[in-house]
């Protein structure tokens, strides 16, 4: 599987992910930084990622993402790094 961390995501998740043998990139490895989010939809569509995020706009189920292969929205009560971190490596484990 391909990933693609969304730029409201520790950057260290990538690296989580690359640990677990998956093929993971952040936004800001493509200087993807601030771009709007149907830019990033095209990016990962083009790429066969699964976009990873915080962004609820992607957790809408009205609105259709039929472009990309999958998404992964994060809602967390902690949101800061250590949370994410620990939530994500129990998930990889899994």
């Amino acid at each position: 599987m391909k990933f693609k961390v969304d730029e409201n995501l520790p950057e260290e998740l990538a690296q989580l992910l690359r640990d677990a043998g998956w093929d993971a990139l952040t936004v800001y490895d493509e200087a993807l930084g601030g771009e709007i989010d149907p830019a990033i939809e095209e990016v990962c569509a083009a790429e066969d990622r699964i976009l990873v995020t915080f962004d609820r706009g992607f957790a809408n189920i009205k609105a259709l993402h039929a472009n990309l292969p999958g998404f992964i929205v994060f809602r967390l009560r902690n949101q800061d790094k250590p949370s994410v971190l620990n939530v994500a490596t129990r998930l990889v484990q899994a």
